[in-house]
């Protein structure tokens, strides 16, 4: 069960020649390989091209139609040795994954892949994950493109552009015999537009013909002596055709401008906020129409040299935009300019920050300081038209839309600038920490497992990637390392060794797929382990959208599932293994912790968590719930609260739950200053507040509600019975307040 369902727009992707297609950008490029006679696609899924994958999946049956095979990968390393269909045969292939962690775990396939080279068009679609809105850590998929000498392509976030962009990576593909990188950033993803299609075209080879007619050619079998040509042959061969290419079929472009003494060299998924950033300095118009020249690089690596000097030949100066650090482009650049004998002042990371995504503003800020060494006179145009705290007693909170003139041989627009009470927010609006959705099964784990800790003393925690890795953050704080998907368990093996304290370690069900069975549960079997492993099952690979797993639940008419982790687990040779069926009962939780943590039996301990994601489950069963609210049949809705007399405001039920609908409110008694605790309405039911509480012995104060939608003949009975028994009560402690009143 994914995030969501492309069921509906993936039919668009049926349309012929000369339709206009119209939607986002992942659908997009799902089209350009329709298009493009892809012959396989496979890939794993992981932000911002998740929704490749969903779509991939939602329109399975399209491609069967074309005869396009469609996978799942296990792992983006699976997905990587996937493309080896490409390399006897002249069949285009495509795989996907989330940017460089991706692409480390794919990275010993794709160097294999790269060293042999490949006879049909073999194209690497990555999400790249850079900036203040990624999840991982901060790398360049720029590297592996130049390791491994992959061509690495950076479109324009259009969707012209970015479909252009596929069928010319398939393309450049074959001309050079070299897997295409093409990276797509979030905003190129989720971008929406139109293009006109064209019609899908079948596989020329089929991999049943493949099959049927197998081919082998040692020359491409990464094995001496053939891998000691593979690098002369990428050098004196392919390097040369991908250039050639390149320039003959423009996929680099330029712009001109008027103020031809300076330019711009910018990524190609730069393109819009520089624009932008232009238009804030009154030196582009809103149709992109730039007065200082560019050179747009969607063909990031390689660099065509050619094109670098002829654009900077003449020019006193040009900025180049590089997001991110390493500074690869800009020493490359240097180097080309240099060489040639061309005096152009080149900047970059001098006026422009090293490292840290390069937003619209931080693009202005640093084309302004550009400008005012190299060219000041094209700041001084026209005098900003943004109303900021000095201008005005009034202040707005809007940025001005930009003027435009009457017709001219250049667009001069009026530049506009960002208000300074927007940055005056960040004062205001309190941090907000990543955490749990309401509801999530994993929640009362970790209160578990924190309440384990009160009685057993601080543990080593090792962490892993998913969607509990928000365990690190308040309130739980628990957690002191994470090395990557799948790798909890990896992570805590040096600490295999004789200590009164036992370690823990974590890893998710789709983390425990992708690469923990092996690297982790195995490793632990092998090594004679003694630690601790909380596998948590919620039936899905949650953190990425929902996709089902091997052990997810429901029934996939395309895939296996069903397949439970614990025999996985036992297979490998674990012998401890609890298997818990409902995660909200926090006691058992914490019991099984313990024991964990205290028996004599050595080897690995495995507790495997089960109980559905909160999101996907109410994701299945609200339609379920309201079309039979609509026909009248009697459902119930179950619902938490507190009762504000007799909580006493300890507030330890939110320091060990962190749910989102768990809050505090005025108690309304003059005699309790503190705050009680309240359950919002967005409360889904899930009674973890209340097993919480239970399981600290904290307090009674929280009540289970249970609103009967078309009740029967029965609850109306019962309800009259109650209301009468509580009005008793209620005027019988009234009568006797009032009688002992002072």
């Amino acid at each position: 069960m994914a995030e969501r369902s492309f069921k509906k727009e993936v039919q668009q992707l049926r349309i012929g020649a000369g339709e206009e297609f119209r939607g986002e950008g992942i659908l997009a490029v799902t089209k350009a390989l329709l298009q493009s006679g892809v012959g396989y696609v496979a890939g794993y899924q992981g932000s911002p091209i998740s929704h490749l994958m969903d779509v991939l999946a939602d329109a399975n049956d399209i491609l069967q139609e074309l005869g396009v095979h469609f996978e799942a990968s296990a792992s983006e390393a699976t997905a990587a040795a996937t493309l080896a269909a490409s390399v006897m045969y002249p069949i285009r292939g495509a795989v996907t994954w989330k940017s460089t962690v991706g692409t480390n775990v794919a990275s010993d396939a794709l160097a294999n892949l790269a060293s042999g080279g490949v006879t049909g068009g073999a194209l690497v679609i990555v999400g790249e994950d850079y900036g203040e809105g990624s999840s991982i850590m901060q790398e360049r998929s720029h590297a592996f493109a130049m390791k491994s000498q992959i061509w690495l392509l950076d479109p324009r976030p259009n969707l012209e552009s970015m479909v252009k962009a596929v069928e010319d990576g398939f393309a450049l593909s074959e001309a050079s015999k070299t897997p295409v990188m093409l990276q797509l950033r979030i905003r190129g993803c989720h971008v929406h537009g139109r293009f006109i299609a064209k019609e899908n075209k079948r596989p020329a080879f089929s991999l049943a013909q493949a099959l049927e007619s197998p081919a082998r050619d040692t020359s491409r079998i990464v094995l001496p002596p053939a891998s000691f040509l593979h690098e002369q042959e990428k050098i004196k061969e392919r390097w040369p055709a991908a250039i050639r290419y390149i320039k003959e079929h423009k996929l680099n472009e330029q712009f001109d401008g008027d103020q031809d003494d300076i330019g711009l060299i910018l990524q190609g998924g730069l393109y819009n906020g520089v624009i932008r950033a232009l238009q804030l300095l009154g030196l582009a118009d809103n149709f992109g129409n730039s007065r200082i020249p560019l050179y747009v690089m969607n063909v990031a690596y390689p660099v065509i040299e050619d094109e670098v000097i002829d654009f900077c030949r003449g020019k006193r100066s040009v900025l180049l935009l590089e997001e991110g650090q390493p500074d690869y482009l800009e020493q490359n650049l240097h180097a080309v300019l240099r060489k040639a004998g061309i005096d152009t002042r080149l900047s970059g990371k001098d006026v422009l920050p090293m490292a840290g995504e390069y937003t619209t503003q931080v693009m202005r800020d640093g084309l302004r300081e550009f400008l005012k060494r190299e060219r000041p006179q094209s700041l001084q145009t026209h005098a900003a038209v943004a109303v900021d705290r000095e201008a005005s007693a009034a202040p707005q909170l809007e940025i001005t839309e930009i003027a435009r003139p009457k017709p001219a041989p250049r667009p001069a627009e009026q530049p506009i600038t960002f208000h300074k009470q927007v940055a005056d927010l960040a004062a205001v609006v309190p941090p907000r920490p990543a955490g749990f959705c309401t509801g999530c099964p994993e929640r009362p784990i970790f209160s578990a497992l924190t309440l384990a800790q009160e009685t057993l003393g601080q543990h080593h925690i090792s962490c892993d990637i998913g969607c509990h890795l928000f365990s690190i953050l308040p309130p739980f704080n628990l957690g002191a390392t994470t090395m990557g998907y799948g790798l909890g368990a990896s992570s805590a093996a040096a600490f295999n060794v004789p200590a009164a304290k036992r370690p823990i370690s974590i890893m998710g069900d789709g983390g425990f797929w992708h690469n923990g069975l092996a690297s982790g549960i195995g490793n632990a079997v092998f090594n004679k382990y003694d630690g601790v492993i909380v596998i948590v099952d919620n039936f899905y690979a949650s953190a990425t959208g929902g996709q089902d797993i091997l052990s997810s639940r429901a029934d996939n008419p395309d895939r296996s599932t069903n397949n439970p982790i614990d025999q996985a687990v036992r297979g490998v040779g674990v012998k401890w293994v609890r298997t818990l069926d409902r995660t909200y009962d926090v006691a058992k939780v914490r019991a099984t912790i313990e024991e964990a943590l205290t028996t004599d039996i050595k080897g690995p301990k495995v507790i495997i968590a089960q109980s559905e994601c909160m999101l996907n489950k109410q994701r299945r069963i609200k339609p379920l719930f309201n079309k039979a609210a609509k026909e009248g049949r009697r459902v119930v809705k179950e619902r938490f609260g507190v009762d504000p007399d007799v909580c006493t405001g300890d507030h330890a039920c939110i320091r060990l739950s962190g749910c989102p609908s768990l809050t505090v409110k005025d108690s309304g008694d003059p005699l309790k200053e503190d705050p009680v605790a309240h359950v919002e309405s967005s409360c889904v039911g899930c009674g973890n507040c209340g097993e919480v509480a239970h399981a600290a012995v904290l307090c009674p104060s929280f009540y289970r509600a249970d609103i009967v939608h078309n009740p029967s003949g029965r609850d109306r009975f019962l309800a009259r019975v109650r209301q009468g028994v509580i009005g008793y009560l209620q005027r019988r402690r009234a009568a006797r307040l009032a009688k002992f009143a002072l």
